[in-house]
C-alpha cells in the first residue's frame, strides 16, 4: 500500500478517495480486480488505476464520482475506531505548536484507536520515530492495523505498559499525554524529555487543566499555554454563503509547556525575579 501524494496518476496499491456530488466519500486501497460497492452503484478498481487524480468516473448505475488523493484529515476521520479519536482541528495545532516534523523522536501516551499516532507517524517521516504507550494491548492492535493500512507501521513502536513506571526513552524531542490525570506522570515526563523539549496534553475540563498547570510549575516547566481550538465550516454556495448548521465546538483544552534546565519549581524561580518580570515564564499574550 502506498500513500503517495506526489504522483499524478492512480496506481495499484495507492490509497484513493472517491467523492460523490453530495460529498459522500469512500477511502480505500486500489487493487486490480477489486470492486467498490456503494449506495450509488459499483465501481471497478481497474477503471480507476491509471487515471489522473481529479478524474470523473461513473458507477455501473451512471452515478458520477471524482477520483482524488485523500488528505490526512480525511484519512483520520475514516479510520476504524473503538475509542473517541482526537479531531483534526486539534491535531494540526498540536503538530505545529510542538514543532513535530521529520527526523524527530516523539512519545505519546494513550494510543486509543491510533488517530493521533497516525498523524505523528506521518509528521516524523522515514527518519523519525514514534513510541506509543497504552496500558492495554487490545487498543494498540487496532491502531497497528490502521497504521499498516497506510504503510506507516515501521515508524511506530507500541508499548503496552503503565506509564507510572516511567518511559524507556530519554532525551526525546516531544511528549504528548492523552490520559486521565496527566498530573500524576509529570516527573516521568520530565525525565524522558530533552532539556527545553515540548510537552503537550489534552484535557476535557477546566479543573483538570488547573491541576495540571500547577503540577507543571511545581516540576520546573514554564512557558505554559492553554488553548481551545474552534473551527467553523461554511456552505460554499455563492448565492447562499453562510455557516453550516452544525459544528464541533469544545473537544478539549490543549496544554503546552517546556521543561527548564536546573529549575525544580517555577514558583521558586519567580520568587528570585524582579517584580516586573515575575510572570515571565508564562504564556505569551495573544497577538
Amino acid at each position: 500500500m502506498s500513500w503517495n501524494l506526489h504522483g499524478t496518476h492512480a496506481r495499484e496499491g495507492d490509497l484513493a478517495q472517491l467523492v460523490g456530488l453530495r460529498y459522500k466519500n469512500f477511502i480505500f486501497t486500489l487493487k486490480a480486480g477489486e470492486k467498490l460497492h456503494t449506495h450509488r452503484g459499483i465501481v471497478c478498481h481497474d477503471d480507476l488505476i491509471g487515471k489522473p487524480w481529479g478524474s470523473r468516473i461513473y458507477s455501473h448505475k451512471g452515478s458520477p464520482f471524482f477520483l482524488l488523493q485523500p488528505a490526512l484529515g480525511e484519512v483520520l476521520r475514516s479510520l476504524p475506531r473503538n475509542t473517541q479519536i482526537m479531531y483534526p482541528k486539534d491535531i494540526g495545532f498540536i503538530l505545529i505548536n510542538m514543532g513535530i516534523g521529520p527526523g524527530q523522536v516523539v512519545v505519546e501516551a494513550g494510543t486509543g484507536s491510533g488517530s493521533f499516532t497516525t498523524a505523528l507517524a506521518y509528521a516524523v517521516g522515514d527518519t523519525g520515530h514514534v513510541y506509543s504507550y497504552e496500558r492495554k494491548k487490545e487498543p494498540q492492535e487496532l491502531a497497528g492495523r490502521n497504521l499498516k493500512r497506510l504503510g506507516l507501521e515501521e515508524r511506530v513502536t507500541f508499548k503496552a505498559r503503565d506509564i507510572s513506571e516511567g518511559f524507556d526513552e530519554e532525551g526525546i524531542d516531544a511528549l504528548f499525554l492523552d490520559v486521565n490525570n496527566p498530573c500524576d506522570y509529570i516527573p516521568q515526563v520530565r525525565k524522558a524529555l530533552k532539556p527545553g523539549g515540548f510537552f503537550g496534553s489534552i484535557q476535557p475540563t477546566t479543573n483538570q487543566v488547573s491541576t495540571l498547570i500547577h503540577t507543571l510549575r511545581m516540576h520546573g516547566f514554564a512557558f505554559i499555554e492553554t488553548v481551545e481550538t474552534m473551527v467553523r465550516y461554511y456552505k460554499c454556495e455563492p448565492g447562499r454563503f453562510r455557516p453550516v448548521d452544525r459544528m464541533v465546538a469544545h473537544t478539549g483544552y490543549l496544554v503546552f509547556a517546556r521543561p527548564l534546565v536546573e529549575i525544580t519549581s517555577v514558583y521558586d524561580l519567580e520568587e528570585s525575579m524582579p517584580e516586573e518580570d515575575a510572570e515571565m515564564p508564562e504564556a505569551r499574550d495573544a497577538d
